[in-house]
């Protein structure tokens, strides 16, 4: 019937013989390649030089001085008060309700 001895010995001729030429090919130059040494210059074509953004100017002292004592003297002005010698706004009711009229029978 099934003689194992005899599969393995029918396997083991036919991969001797099913060797793959492009395999052989691609493994040899496989082997044979060599990258080129990495050189400590190579990479300065392609990165920029790092350069420190200058700093910024500071403030005048006497100018933010003046500004703040601008600041200071203006008057506080509050939304819905009159100014000074003006007329009050009128209020107006956000909540009228309307006036219902009697339906007509």
């Amino acid at each position: 019937m099934f003689d194992p001895a005899c599969s393995l010995r029918r396997k083991s001729n036919v991969l001797s013989f099913a060797a793959d030429p492009v395999q052989d090919l691609y493994l040899r130059e496989l082997r044979a390649y060599k990258p080129t040494p990495i050189k400590p210059g190579d990479a300065d074509a392609h990165v920029l030089k790092f350069s420190p953004p200058a700093a910024p100017q500071s403030p005048e002292e006497a100018n933010l001085a003046s500004e703040l004592k601008s600041y200071e003297s203006q008057e506080v002005e509050v939304e819905g008060q009159a100014a000074a010698g003006e007329a009050a706004p009128a209020e107006e009711s956000w909540f009228e309700e309307e006036v219902e009229t009697p339906a007509a029978h």
